[in-house]
């Protein structure tokens, strides 16, 4: 198999970070107008195709057990890969041993030599016959795939005809259940939270980033032995601008972890009082980190800060979260304020 030198750069690392989400949200509020789909879709199938179609996972996808096939060629691709590893490292052996050979070892060694490049040429002639057939397969499969489909969807609609299938249920994440004032609404507290949710949302699709950029590294990797010196740095930084945008998110839908040994048994307008005298101490901590977040975020503006691994991404957008992420949480923190002295002055009980 032919190694895979390629390495993300750093435009379309930031640009996907960007534009992904958009795209996502376009394609989910789409498919919402759309309503539940009736059976498979061609998109899905040919993205699993695409990705996974060295398993058999598109035909796996439409229940067709003609995936099965493909199992054992992706499995002799794997095993002549640890085969090629192995000779190639017997060829390394008995260069050296040549080379530093004495006179009367080096025929022997030669022999010893030879006999090793031809086992590589061999097993070289066993790996690339194997993706050969892979290709084939997969490029035979990409034709038959439309029909594949629309064979399986007659199938589902045939099914559903015959039984009645109840349409699923939507789930609804209550939290952590202890925020007494989630159902107060204001015009301020509206706004805030609106910010918050669109920016909650938006990174929330970058999860699906990381689905595919690992996915790459484990084939890189493991069939193409060819592993990575991005991957790993990107979504590690990926995650942790996720975690600081998604942070007012959590705390506007109550998902937050609580130490509620006192909190649980106070009532709902006890515990609206006790949020408004902690609400001290939570901005303290907010605004401290929004300003020591700057301070970071600017230095490393100024000084073009990035990675020092040989991937040498920015930093100074990262760090950049800090701030943001802090604005966010201390705006949240604000509504939550404003609906704790709401509830407490109104005595409503929830």
């Amino acid at each position: 198999m032919p190694s895979l030198t390629f390495v993300l750069p750093h435009w379309l690392y930031w640009a996907a970070l960007i534009f992904f989400p958009f795209i996502a949200m376009y394609l989910v509020s789409r498919q919402k107008q759309r309503g539940v789909p009736t059976g498979p879709s061609l998109a899905i199938a040919y993205m699993f195709w695409l990705f996974s179609g060295f398993v058999g996972l598109h035909r796996f996808y439409l229940r067709s057990m003609i995936g099965v096939v493909f199992i054992p060629v992706f499995i002799g691709i794997l095993y002549t890969n640890s085969l090629l590893s192995d000779a190639r490292e017997d060829v390394s052996r008995t260069r050296a041993a040549v080379e530093h050979a004495q006179p009367a070892e080096a025929a022997a060694k030669k022999q010893e030599f030879a006999a090793a490049e031809a086992e590589l040429a061999n097993r070289h002639t066993w790996s690339r016959g194997l993706a050969i057939l892979m290709g084939v397969m997969l490029l035979g499969d990409a034709v038959l795939l439309p029909g594949a489909v629309r064979r399986r969807r007659e199938v589902e609609r045939g099914q559903a005809a015959a039984h009645e299938i109840e349409p699923p249920v939507d789930f609804v994440e209550a939290g952590v259940g202890q925020d007494p004032t989630l159902h107060l609404r204001t015009r301020l507290t509206d706004g805030i939270e609106w910010i918050n949710i669109k920016a909650g949302e938006y990174v929330a699709y970058w999860s699906l980033i990381a689905v595919f950029v690992y996915y790459y590294e484990v084939i890189a990797r493991y069939v193409f032995n060819s592993p990575t010196n991005w991957v790993h740095e990107s979504m590690f930084l990926m995650f942790g601008m996720q975690y600081m945008i998604c942070g007012a998110y959590a705390y506007r839908e109550d998902q937050h972890v609580r130490v509620d040994v006192v909190y649980a048994k106070l009532s709902p307008r006890g515990k609206a009082i006790a949020d408004i005298i902690s609400s001290v101490f939570f901005f303290i901590f907010t605004i401290t980190m929004l300003w020591t977040g700057w301070r970071f975020a600017n230095d490393a503006i100024g000084m073009g800060e990035h990675s020092f691994t040989e991937w040498g991404i920015q930093y100074w957008p990262v760090k950049l979260m800090i701030p943001i992420g802090a604005a966010l949480i201390a705006l949240q923190g604000l509504s939550k304020l404003i609906k704790d002295i709401l509830f407490v002055t109104r005595t409503v009980e929830a």
